[in-house]
């Protein structure tokens, strides 16, 4: 049983409305030892609705973290919404506060959003979940300080066909993955893609095979949950699907340094 949650949101992110003590609770009931909390930061997304206040959100989780201690670990992280030309105020930010681990993930790509109806409209499905891995590419050729990148096909969840063959963007999904091993980076299974239908939790099993083909070690694990029902999201599967993916370990971050948990 995978025992950390390492991609998990509350209200000081804009997509969320779950109190950070109730989740705190709730993520206790679920029998969790530690979550990460990672809450997002995506500078300069339309209409500025991802823009974290991190002094708040710094002392909330200080307060709990003091208030359950012994009951849960609380760890504290940050999901940043990477773009290439952003990387000098990235590294500023991340420069201030002392996160325990750092999430980089894409959410915009041309500054659209795929969640928005009309990036498939524009892009159709083919296209558009190319440009989503081109994106990626070009963020971790100019920007290195993170620890995993997130959820890596997120652009499928919101596609028209709601699925793709990973081996249609074979050469550019090895430039990425051999780019993050080179750099020490992981990537995370995401149980999200499990809850929004997708039928695999991100990245696809052929990709995170891949990965591990390819000599990837580090490996998060993260419900991506912005309400309690969601945390640890089918948790009870993520042990069997890394097993499958040829991983006898999962990763846990703290002070930004990976520890290594037998699964």
């Amino acid at each position: 049983m995978i025992t950390s949650d390492l991609h998990t949101h509350t209200s000081f992110s804009s997509d969320s409305d779950q109190p950070m003590e109730g989740a705190v609770l709730a993520m206790i009931g679920r029998g969790l030892k530690t979550v990460c909390f990672t809450e997002h930061m995506d500078m300069d997304y339309p209409g500025g609705e991802f823009l974290l206040d991190t002094p708040a959100y710094r002392t909330e989780l200080v307060r709990l973290r003091d208030k359950y201690s012994g009951r849960i670990e609380i760890l504290f992280g940050v999901e940043l919404g990477l773009m290439d030309y952003l990387a000098p105020r990235l590294r500023d930010y991340l420069s201030e506060w002392d996160f325990d681990f750092v999430i980089g993930s894409s959410h915009l790509v041309g500054g659209i959003d795929p969640y928005e109806p009309e990036y498939f409209s524009a892009n159709g499905d083919y296209n558009g979940i190319l440009r989503y891995f081109e994106s990626i590419l070009a963020n971790i050729k100019v920007f290195d300080d993170f620890d995993v990148y997130g959820h890596l096909d997120y652009v499928v969840r919101y596609s028209t066909a709601k699925s793709y063959c990973p081996a249609d963007y074979r050469e550019l999904l090895d430039e990425i993955l051999k780019t993050l091993i080179s750099m020490g980076k992981g990537v995370e299974l995401n149980t999200a893609g499990l809850k929004y239908g997708l039928g695999w939790a991100h990245p696809h099993p052929d990709v995170l095979r891949r990965y591990r083909e390819l000599g990837g070690e580090i490996i998060t694990v993260g419900s991506d949950g912005h309400k309690a029902e969601h945390y640890a999201w089918e948790f009870e599967r993520a042990a069997d699907i890394l097993r499958a993916a040829g991983f006898e370990y999962y990763t846990l971050f703290r002070n930004r340094k990976p520890e290594m948990i037998k699964i």
